[in-house]
């Protein structure tokens, strides 16, 4: 998303060291996929937790190269769990042929699921995105507690940027491993109907309120003040409430005007982003009584209440 100058401090400085095992904290190494975009940076983090166990949190994209790092990382210790934050692919599509690997059970918060059923007249440009297929042996519930090898995970359940988007506070550390609820390198996408911006705010209040303050993403490097970057992204995503309710109250328009307003640098596949993204708020103000919205074959129009 472009710079505005309510932006939080985004950091892009990072060494990925693609499939090299890396010591990010204690009983915590992070392996890179070699899987850079423009949407995942430098790449899918994938994590071992333990020592002489272990279990790979997000395994990554469906990749060789990826998993041969990881069975080399692991060294033949047994795996207890592959555990996903959320089933979008470059997190979750090694998972089968990790778990063939290992013999490790699949632990998520169930399969991919979308924040709300399909609107009439409504396409999901991010369907092929998910696994809506990836069933886990265990579901795990907010508040749960999963000990690996000495090391214990407090389940904190973050939807938002989807439905069964999980993090994992670490307990007894100032760490969380955050998925992509929040990143360092950018503001997370948050795309209805994948997406639901009340849940993502909600869910930053709650990673706010933890104890832990050091966040370890799923792409980019650690954000040292975890705390404080959550609620820079929290008053990013209200600054962005603010532009599209003056963008209403001139008049009723469509959602693709009211996108160009808001992203007039974004293009191709990121003004597509930047639109969902945008619907996001949309139906978040149109829920607190804001704005009205209206579903037609022509597309999304917002209008100002009177």
């Amino acid at each position: 998303m472009p710079a505005s100058p309510a932006s939080p401090p985004y950091d892009r400085a990072f060494d990925a060291q693609v499939g090299e095992p890396i010591d990010v904290a204690p009983a915590i190494v992070r392996v890179t996929a070699p899987n850079a975009s423009a949407y995942t940076f430098t790449g899918t983090n994938s994590f071992l937790i333990g020592h002489n166990e272990i279990a790979v949190l997000d395994p990554g994209p469906d990749d060789d190269a990826h998993l041969r790092a990881l069975l080399k990382a692991i060294g033949g210790r047994r795996v207890v769990a592959v555990i996903l934050t959320h089933t979008h692919r470059d997190h979750s599509g090694l998972a089968r042929r990790l778990m063939a690997e290992t013999g490790a059970p699949l632990w998520s918060n169930g399969p991919h699921r979308l924040s709300r059923p399909l609107k009439p007249f409504e396409f999901n440009p991010f369907g092929r995105s998910g696994d809506f297929r990836l069933e886990p042996d265990r579901v795990l519930a907010d508040g749960e507690r999963i000990e690996i090898d000495g090391t214990v995970l407090s389940v904190v359940a973050t939807p938002g940027h989807c439905a069964n988007h999980l993090a994992f506070a670490l307990e007894g550390q100032d760490f969380v491993l955050m998925g992509d609820h929040v990143m360092g390198w950018n503001s997370t996408v948050v795309a209805t109907p994948d997406g639901d911006l009340g849940d993502y705010l909600a869910s930053l209040d709650k990673v706010i309120a933890l104890p832990q303050t050091r966040y370890l993403p799923g792409h980019g490097g650690e954000i040292a003040d975890g705390r404080g970057f959550a609620r820079a992204l929290k008053a990013h995503r209200l600054m962005r409430n603010g532009q599209l309710l003056d963008v209403v109250r001139q008049g009723p328009t469509s959602l693709t005007t009211a996108a160009r307003a808001i992203y007039p640098d974004l293009a191709g596949k990121f003004a597509m982003a930047g639109k969902q993204t945008l619907l996001s708020h949309a139906e978040y103000l149109a829920a607190r009584g804001e704005i009205a919205l209206r579903r037609t074959l022509l597309g999304v129009q917002l209008l100002p209440r009177r």
